[in-house]
């Protein structure tokens, strides 16, 4: 199982434009093949801030993720929204 928490930082007057585009990712990320979790939040307190969690079966399910069309679409329009991102690889303890 590979589980990722990626994090977004929207610049400041993109909150909702980063809100809407990580939503349109969840119904199609959680209908893939090999997706176990896939879950977006919006910190109450940083509101700038959001934390994607995502499981997947394995390396070829998260491959077939980052193929997909919406995964692409999200590729290619979150730069102008986002200040900034990163992720962690996460293991259960």
């Amino acid at each position: 199982m590979i589980t990722k928490q990626v994090t977004f930082i929207a610049k400041e007057d993109c909150i909702d434009q980063m809100k809407a585009l990580l939503h349109s990712m969840v119904q199609a990320s959680k209908a893939e093949d090999g997706c176990l979790l896939y879950d977006i939040y919006q910190l109450k307190e940083e509101p700038r801030k959001f934390i994607v969690i995502e499981s997947w079966r394995d390396e070829k399910a998260l491959d077939g993720h980052k193929a997909s069309a919406h995964y692409n679409h999200y590729k290619t329009h979150y730069e102008p929204y986002c200040a900034d991102k990163y992720s962690h690889n996460l293991e259960i303890v």
